[in-house]
């Protein structure tokens, strides 16, 4: 079975299994109820004595309630996955599939909140409007630049830590793969030269977290759909009032103020991170050859690659890496985001920043104790991660001064560990006792 034939097999299956399952997530009472008098302390008059102490001491709803393990994933559906503006409906599966790891990987509480907005602020005030609830927010799914100023907006207003992972965990992981890679190739961070292909969400986010990383600005090029961007360009007066965060990058990348497109940018660079169009053909296997010695290729559209890894080798790639499962190298959120949620719910923190992500995505970079060709990240398999990244975040946090709760990063490590996998065995029951059923057959 090729790549194409793959990609035609799971959706065939997901479609199935989603109509026999109806819901990735569902609610179950986390408290004993064994009689009627037991509704008296969980309910009413109980509950209302609980409800005047949160009353006097909001901070309580932390300690009193779900609150401390509970985030909401909050879209638009306005660019979901590949498939661009497909509405909050058709954004639901995609919320409950984010929700399903965020409660295996990391035992949080996750819940799907597919909105039906119109603009940035009506987002930013939906989403503030709902804070009471949750310990933090999971953007997703949301066009560019409208994240940049939804993100912007509710980290600003927000007492809790606001995270759109299409930019943020994707910067992440990119960096923890990149700090790999550039070892296998025996290569320094300061020294790399990058091309970013395509300067939406992921790479621009990409880009920052990179300068924060080391990487010198000048050695980024990105491209976007109407070429390479530098301070010339005739659209860069509009792209300043319709999106600061990629009008600045024009400005302070591209030291060599290199003109042209795709193949001009890749020409001498050591490493290519591209995301954008999922089209196969995208990169041009010539192109890989005008690069440095030992390339490196992040072919990470979805569900189509720009490259085939395998044509991106046969061009002399040293290390390729995709963003789907059935290929070695997957640079996938999903390691970042639990782990980092993990994280900051147990500090309590009131944020995340930079600076946390550099240390996050070093931690999964080190995770990997000999790194090859074909093995840069640690896959979903390896569970010690995400106590790993909560540990690193939430002392990290601490010592950002965001954290409204202290420990050693040994104690957090301890408090992830042992909320991950008493969850992990919880759902190990249910599968035994057949509450979750097993798959169906599909022809």
């Amino acid at each position: 079975m090729d790549s194409r034939e793959r990609t035609l097999h799971f959706n065939k299956i997901a479609v199935e299994y989603s109509k026999y399952y109806k819901g990735k997530v569902r609610v179950y009472p986390n408290v004993p109820i064994t009689h009627l008098s037991d509704f008296s302390f969980w309910y009413t008059p109980g509950v209302a004595e609980v409800s005047m102490q949160i009353n006097r001491h909001p901070e309580d709803s932390f300690e009193m309630t779900g609150r401390w393990n509970t985030i909401g994933i909050v879209t638009d559906g306005t660019r979901v996955l590949g498939l661009g503006n497909v509405g909050p409906e058709a954004a639901t599966p995609v919320m409950e599939g984010k929700a399903m790891l965020f409660n295996l990987l990391g035992g949080i509480n996750a819940i799907p909140l597919p909105i039906r907005v119109s603009s940035a602020q009506e987002f930013v005030n939906v989403t503030k409007a709902l804070e009471p609830a949750f310990g933090g927010f999971n953007l997703e799914d949301i066009e560019s630049p409208k994240c940049f100023f939804v993100l912007r907006d509710l980290q600003k207003a927000l007492s809790i830590p606001a995270w759109h992972d299409d930019q943020l965990g994707t910067a992440c992981i990119i960096l923890a793969g990149m700090i790999n890679a550039l070892r296998i190739a025996g290569k320094k961070i300061p020294d790399a030269k990058i091309s970013l292909i395509g300067s939406g969400a992921a790479n621009i986010a990409a880009a920052h977290l990179m300068i924060e990383a080391g990487i010198k600005p000048e050695n980024i090029i990105m491209v976007d759909s109407h070429g390479i961007m530098e301070p010339e360009r005739s659209d860069l007066d509009k792209i300043m009032l319709s999106n600061p965060w990629k009008y600045e990058l024009a400005l302070k990348t591209n030291g060599e103020r290199k003109k042209g497109n795709i193949a001009e940018s890749m020409d001498g660079a050591d490493i290519v991170v591209s995301a954008a169009k999922s089209e196969p053909g995208l990169i041009k296997p010539e192109w890989i050859k005008k690069m440095n010695s030992d390339p490196i290729i992040f072919a990470l559209a979805n569900p189509l690659p720009e490259i085939w890894p395998e044509d991106a080798k046969k061009a002399g790639a040293k290390v390729v890496a995709t963003g789907r499962s059935d290929f070695p190298n997957q640079i996938n959120n999903s390691l970042v985001f639990p782990g980092i949620f993990r994280g900051v719910l147990d500090a309590r923190s009131k944020g995340v920043n930079f600076n946390i992500m550099v240390k996050a995505a070093y931690e999964i970079a080190n995770y990997v104790k000999d790194p090859t060709e074909d093995n840069i990240v640690p896959t979903m398999d390896d569970w010690e991660l995400y106590p790993r990244v909560a540990s690193s975040v939430a002392r990290a946090t601490v010592d950002e001064g965001l954290a409204r709760k202290t420990d050693s990063k040994e104690g957090f490590f301890k408090t992830a560990s042992d909320i991950i996998s008493e969850n992990r065995e919880n759902f190990s029951k249910l599968m035994k006792f057949n509450i979750v059923k097993k798959l169906p057959e599909v022809e």
